[in-house]
């Protein structure tokens, strides 16, 4: 019995993420027949759940009067990236952006606007339903249309080259049974989103202390694309970062993701004011939360960060509406209307990332820091807010709100992560490199499976870059796939 319908392919695709769903309907769209391939029984992966894609140009940019200059855009991150990542790649792609927005469209993708995230660009287009109705109500059935074989719980176990080191055929096998079963094919594309969930490569390829870190996603991100790749002779290129979005809170009883949409959450980890760190001490300008890749970044120099609110500026967002948000779960100048019910829940709940007191002494005894350094911390962070004059870090006095009105609230912070990025080298065609530099024929990668973005720090000045870049990688590694195969390549 065989696991597929067919025993050759054009081009087979592995991930059925944003990335990989379109590399599958473009490469059908110009002619390809197509296999795509999903280990887990439901489709879509971490891609259901973002929010919408980065372009520059687009016609609901033009809509609403909206200019960002793509040039800027290049320069800004790849300036970013510490010029790590790839200028030509980042041309393409702000190139293309317009005609992604269009073509999702074109697939039935309808959108709610265009907008920034804390204090980036314009450059967010917001599809309606998330990830979830573009997948599944727009981009797998016109795959499907197209004549796209859909395969779930279907691993990839081995990729195969001939006598020219050139992709010939991919084993594939069924979860359920364990059978096997060869694919002869001239183009596999690989878009499996990263490794993110992989504990050992998180540990060996990252700086990360991931006992600290909160993987938001899927939970299928394990690096299983690259593992083919690297035993193919892909060059080993481009790992080390996660998509940080700074403070987080950990609930043992729940999984990591539904603390996405909760206001306790943002209120906790999202929002510039006082933190301080295991030994009570403030450690940098709260802000940075509005560069969320920094915000990781500065939490890790601590081995342990607490935020610290006060009553009064509880009352403040529940009255006034936050200062940061979290994407579109809880938008930023959202009213707090749910926080008190969540917060009062959470300490009757007796959770562990939250700390209530009545004087700000019993507080840094719950929390566990030495009780006169965190004394002295907020008097004199009260001290700031009073002149609005941060003398330590020079926040600005738009984020000094003093700590004075009890009750008061600790949290203990982890670090969110959406994804990883990186691991293959590639061409602007997206074709993967070997050691020499050379494209492996026939053999391609998009998304988080694809180096070139990005340095060590993801650049969110531009929201929905990654996954604005696996929709157009995919787009472009299926196109250049399938003409490859109709031209005998």
């Amino acid at each position: 019995m065989s696991i597929s319908q067919n025993d050759h392919y054009d081009v087979v695709v592995v991930g059925t993420g944003a990335a990989g769903t379109s590399a599958a309907l473009e490469a059908a769209q110009h002619g390809a027949k197509v296999l795509l391939l999903e280990k887990g029984r439901h489709t879509g992966g971490s891609s259901n759940y973002t929010e919408g894609l980065f372009a520059v140009d687009s016609y609901l940019q033009k809509e609403q009067g909206i200019k960002v200059s793509g040039t800027d855009v290049l320069k800004e991150e790849v300036e970013y990236s510490k010029f790590k990542a790839d200028s030509r790649i980042w041309r393409k792609y702000i190139d293309n952006s317009a005609d992604t927005v269009q073509w999702l469209k074109d697939q039935g993708v309808e959108y709610e606007g265009v907008q920034a995230m804390g204090a980036g660009e314009a450059t967010w287009h917001i599809y309606k339903g998330m990830g979830q109705s573009v997948l599944h109500d727009a981009l797998l059935p016109k795959a499907e249309k197209n004549g796209v074989e859909i395969l779930t719980l279907t691993t990839a176990t081995q990729l195969h080259t001939d006598d020219n080191d050139a992709i010939c055929g991919i084993t594939i096998q069924s979860v359920e049974t364990k059978e096997t079963q060869d694919i002869s094919t001239s183009a596999v594309i690989l878009a499996t989103g990263g490794y993110l969930n992989n504990a050992k490569m998180m540990a060996d390829l990252t700086p990360y202390d991931t006992s600290r870190l909160i993987p938001v996603s899927s939970g299928k991100g394990t690096g299983d694309g690259l593992r083919l790749g690297w035993q193919t002779g892909a060059k080993h290129y481009g790992t080390g970062m996660a998509m940080l979005f700074g403070g987080y809170l950990k609930d043992p009883d729940e999984p990591s993701f539904k603390m996405m949409p909760s206001q306790m959450n943002a209120a906790a980890g999202q929002q510039p004011l006082l933190w301080v760190n295991e030994k009570g001490e403030r450690f940098v300008d709260e802000s940075v939360v509005y560069n969320f890749s920094y915000a990781g970044n500065a939490m890790y120099t601590q081995n342990q960060v607490y935020s610290v609110l006060d009553q009064g500026v509880i009352d403040r967002m529940i009255k006034d509406g936050n200062f940061m948000g979290l994407g579109v779960y809880v938008k930023r100048g959202e009213k707090m209307t749910k926080l008190q019910d969540e917060l009062d829940a959470a300490v009757e709940a007796k959770k562990p990332f939250i700390f209530k007191a009545d004087t700000i002494e019993e507080l840094a005894e719950k929390m566990g820091v030495p009780v006169e350094t965190f004394t002295k911390t907020v008097n004199t962070y009260n001290s700031y807010c009073e002149t609005g004059d941060d003398q330590q870090f020079g926040k600005d006095s738009d984020y000094l709100v003093s700590v004075n009105h009890g009750p008061y609230y600790g949290f203990k912070l982890n670090i969110g992560a959406f994804c990883t990025m990186g691991g293959m080298q590639v061409t602007t065609q997206n074709e993967v490199m070997n050691e020499d530099g050379e494209a492996i024929k026939g053999l391609y990668a998009a998304g988080n499976d694809a180096a070139g973005l990005t340095g060590d720090t993801y650049g969110p000045n531009m929201p929905g870059t990654c996954v604005g870049y696996a929709f157009y990688s995919g787009r472009n590694a299926g196109k250049h796939a399938a003409e490859s195969v109709n031209q005998g390549v």
